[in-house]
């Protein structure tokens, strides 16, 4: 069977591209690889560029970037465990990814005989000294944690591995003021009704992306999330202003799969693209705060809270696992804080 495989930028995100000649077993074996998609256009398969991806696919790659030939195999094979598991694909790549790095500094160590030791030595000679964040560094231990429990012959003592300690970052708010002028920024009705709908309703971005048009259910004023983070559904309520605004955006754009399609009819609306909305739209708004997409979500939380709402209703809307999560939305409202008068008034 020929066919070759090389690197490309495709629509400004590297991917492996495959070419051969029409043939049901490689095509059968592409499509059970996540992330292939077929470009009917430029008449080939493309794959995500990961380190799987390049092995199967006899990509050349730099050998410093690379695990031993023992720890592609292992990557492989705790993908494989993890697809069995039915993580998320956006857990699967982050931890895939992680313990690659890990095992790229132990390439010269049999994996059976990596001890936790030699963890407190890579967070040290490597976390540490790249300057890496805590929550990268915890990316990490998620990740060997958890691909240590599926092996057997280790040395390592998984329940022995220690987690940095957490970093207590507030969360970034937006006024109402500043959410109203990013949300009135754009005159196009699609990128309005995206912002609109993840602010209303609190959303993720990627729960925002897989909603379909049945998820909107217009008689009980509801939106239903399914399988959202977690692998949880959960439904949380539709303003009627919001039910308005999207029937009117049915109207004009008719999506057929998705609610937010791309420029290709059945295709879903990419993060990037989204991304790229928001970014327009703090721009217009004239705000020079390094706003992201869950800063609306952040903001949602945050004005629920200020208007009285209690905090039980608010873990279930964002759906948190833990009221702990929420909890931390208590230290930026400021709703008690602005009744506090400083002792400066007094002098």
């Amino acid at each position: 069977m020929k066919w070759e495989s090389k690197l490309i930028k495709y629509k400004g995100i590297a991917r492996i591209v495959v070419i051969f000649e029409k043939n049901s077993d490689l095509i059968a074996r592409i499509k059970t690889i996540a992330g292939s998609r077929w470009s009917q256009s430029l008449g080939f398969w493309h794959l995500p560029d990961t380190v799987e991806n390049r092995f199967r696919f006899s990509i050349p790659t730099y050998s410093q970037n690379l695990p031993s030939e023992e720890g592609i195999v292992a990557i492989v094979k705790f993908r494989q465990w993890l697809l069995s598991k039915r993580y998320s694909d956006n857990t699967i790549k982050t931890y895939s990814e992680a313990l690659k790095s890990f095992l790229v500094f132990y390439k010269e160590k049999p994996i059976t005989d990596i001890t936790n030791e030699d963890v407190i030595l890579y967070n040290n000679d490597y976390i540490l000294k790249n300057n890496l964040s805590a929550s990268y560094q915890n990316q990490i231990v998620n990740a060997i944690k958890l691909y240590f429990q599926t092996i057997r012959e280790t040395k390592m003592v998984v329940d022995r591995i220690h987690r940095p300690k957490r970093s207590k970052v507030l969360p970034n708010v937006l006024s109402k003021e500043e959410v109203k002028a990013i949300l009135n920024a754009h005159s196009n009705k699609k990128h309005k009704m995206m912002l609109s709908l993840i602010y209303s309703c609190g959303l993720r971005r990627s729960e925002l992306l897989s909603l379909k048009p049945l998820d909107i259910d217009s008689k009980r004023n509801i939106v239903l999330l399914k399988n959202a983070k977690g692998k949880k559904d959960r439904i949380t309520p539709l303003s009627p202003t919001i039910l308005e605004m999207l029937r009117e955006y049915y109207r004009i754009y008719k999506p057929k799969i998705w609610l937010f399609e791309g420029q290709n009819i059945g295709n879903q609306y990419s993060e990037q693209s989204l991304q790229s909305v928001l970014k327009q739209a703090v721009q217009k708004a004239g705000i020079k705060k390094p706003v992201t997409l869950h800063w609306l979500r952040h903001s949602y939380a945050t004005h629920l809270l200020e208007s009285g709402t209690d905090l039980r209703y608010i873990q279930e809307l964002l759906g948190h696992s833990s009221s702990k999560t929420t909890e931390i939305y208590t230290h930026v409202s400021t709703k008690s804080i602005q009744q506090i008068k400083s002792p400066f008034d007094d002098l």
